[in-house]
This record gives C-alpha cells, sequence and structure tokens, in this order.
C-alpha cells in the first residue's frame, strides 16, 4: 500500500467531468486521477474548504454515526481498478475488531477528509493509472497548473488497461 495526499478536485475539459487527483506521499510522487460524479465531487469540494452545511449532507451523517458508535475509520484503500472502475475499501476498526467495506473511492474520500483518515492506494492500481509528475519542492502550484494541462488532453478512455 502506498499513502497518498488528496491534491482535489479538478474538472476535466471539455466535458466538464469532475476527477479527484491523489498524490503519492512519498516516492515517485505520481498522480492517480479518478472520474467522480458531481455529487461526491461537491461532497469532497466542500469538506476541503470547511463548508458548513445548514443539515448534514450523507458523508457527514455516515461521520457523525461511526463516531456516536464508537467505530474508529483507520483508513481508505484503493484497492484495484477493473474494467475501468476504481474500487476503494473503508478499513475500520470496533471494539478492537477490524472490519472492511467496500466502497465507491469518491464515498470513501469524502469519509476520509472528513474524519482525517489516511487515504492509501495499493501499488498495482498505480502502477496501472498513475501519472508521473515531477516533484516541484519549492512551488507544488506549479505542479497543479501542469496536471491541470494534462487533463485539458485526457479521456477517461485513457485510463483503461
Amino acid at each position: 500500500m502506498v499513502e497518498m495526499h488528496l491534491v482535489g478536485v479538478r474538472v476535466e475539459m471539455p466535458t466538464n467531468n469532475p476527477i479527484v487527483l491523489l498524490r503519492e506521499a512519498n516516492g515517485q510522487h505520481r498522480v492517480l486521477p479518478i472520474f467522480i460524479g458531481p455529487v461526491e465531487a461537491t461532497a469532497i469540494a466542500f469538506a476541503l474548504q470547511g463548508v458548513a452545511t445548514p443539515r448534514p449532507m450523507t458523508h457527514d451523517l455516515l461521520r457523525d454515526l461511526l463516531v456516536a458508535l464508537g467505530i474508529a475509520v483507520d483508513r481508505v484503500v484503493i484497492t484495484e481498478l477493473r474494467d475501468r472502475t476504481f474500487f476503494a475499501e473503508i478499513e475500520m476498526t470496533n471494539k478492537g475488531a477490524g472490519c472492511k467495506v467496500s466502497s465507491r473511492p469518491s464515498d470513501a474520500i469524502a469519509l476520509a477528509v472528513r474524519m482525517g483518515t489516511p487515504i492509501y492506494a495499493d501499488e498495482a492500481v498505480l502502477d496501472e493509472a498513475a501519472v508521473p509528475v515531477a516533484e516541484d519542492d519549492e512551488d507544488h502550484d506549479d505542479e497543479v497548473e501542469r496536471f491541470r494541462e494534462f487533463l485539458e488532453g485526457v479521456n477517461p478512455e485513457d485510463f483503461a488497461s
């Protein structure tokens, strides 16, 4: 497993499809782009920006339920890419017992952002779908801008095996 950092949510042009970008915390610093739905993109963006809604959104409710039940969310893992679809698991602990629940990556990431939970990706997923991006220690905004330029010319089908 490789620890990932959430770069953010962007919109792929010209189709306006939302995409979440995860970047390797160490090592090669590859970026894993995952196309997601607009509702999940909004949920992730709201959490990143600290937007408080008048009533809990679905991922807020899930967080609140887990906390109320004393269930710890240990990590989320992007586990697999199969037929152009990413799969994830939410790994939790309840009273000392571990549990894994299958999830869409977008939902797992939206929950992770709200709970401060680390995000990981399986090495095989990165080998198949990650994009190499040069490390720029001085200014990560330049890196994000270069990646945006890359996204302007990419289609979801480009990540198929």
